[in-house]
């Protein structure tokens, strides 16, 4: 690995960083984490986050990925496509296409990009089983657009401490602050960071907690059901939400 010097992020609300920090605070998240994992060992690293909480694969490639060429990038992640899982009307292809642009948009410029596969959402909300194939196929369509273009790829589906709840924030949509720190880790390795290792992958001490129906049921009250309302009306958690680092700024800015 040649040093890296310009570290953009493109995605969602899991790249923006929701479940680790707060509105008050900020939100640090693993795109966060890993600029600083990247800066241990390039000090003058710039670092951008175009990331913006509920958009679809084919909003990030819309309004993130000419922002991103801009910013002449040696390393990116792409991270989207949860959100269109869990939309009603799902089209793999199309969304594994969006990805794809970015992946050759990102490449063709000579970015090292990162990726991942999503985690088996069955075994996070036993609930939303009916969307396990989905991520099956959408993953499948992500490894092979990530093999065509050189894409580093963060594998989580196979790996039990991806849906252990403890990674997961209370909504089980978006990652705990550990969650956060692992996938830091886990893209870390694909990239092959200097000090990174395999380590993410090992299970958390002790037994992970286990789902219950009434587990289930405040899950659907608190969660799930607010999130399809905001969905049947047309209203995005990310309406007139903005990029939290737009610009190519030194990581402490």
């Amino acid at each position: 690995m040649g040093e890296y010097t310009r570290y953009v992020a493109l995605g969602d609300s899991q790249t923006e960083g929701i479940g680790d920090g707060d509105e008050l605070s900020g939100y640090r998240g693993f795109a966060d984490r890993l600029a600083e994992q990247i800066a241990a060992s390039s000090p003058g690293l710039l670092y951008a986050n175009l990331a913006v909480r509920g958009r679809l694969a084919g909003e990030v490639r819309a309004e993130q990925l000419a922002p991103a060429l801009a910013l002449r990038p040696d390393v990116a992640t792409v991270i989207a496509g949860l959100n269109d899982v869990m939309r009603p009307k799902f089209d793999a292809a199309q969304v594994a296409s969006d990805l794809e642009a970015m992946f050759a948009g990102l490449t063709g410029i000579g970015a090292r990009v990162a990726s991942v596969t999503f985690p088996d959402i069955a075994r996070i909300a036993p609930v939303a089983r009916s969307l396990r194939p989905r991520v099956l196929e959408l993953n499948a369509r992500i490894r092979e657009a990530a093999a065509r273009h050189g894409v580093a790829l963060f594998e989580a589906f196979p790996y039990s401490v991806t849906t252990d709840l403890r990674i997961w924030s209370a909504d089980r949509i978006h990652a705990s602050p550990l969650g956060h720190a692992r996938i830091a880790a886990g893209l870390a390795h694909a990239l092959d960071l200097p000090g990174s290792d395999d380590s993410w992958r090992l299970p958390l001490p002790g037994p992970a907690p286990a789902t219950t129906v009434v587990t289930e049921l405040r899950w659907l009250g608190g969660f799930l059901g607010p999130w399809l309302w905001r969905r049947v009306r047309g209203v995005s958690s990310g309406d007139g939400r903005v990029a939290k680092r737009p610009d190519l700024t030194p990581l402490t800015a």
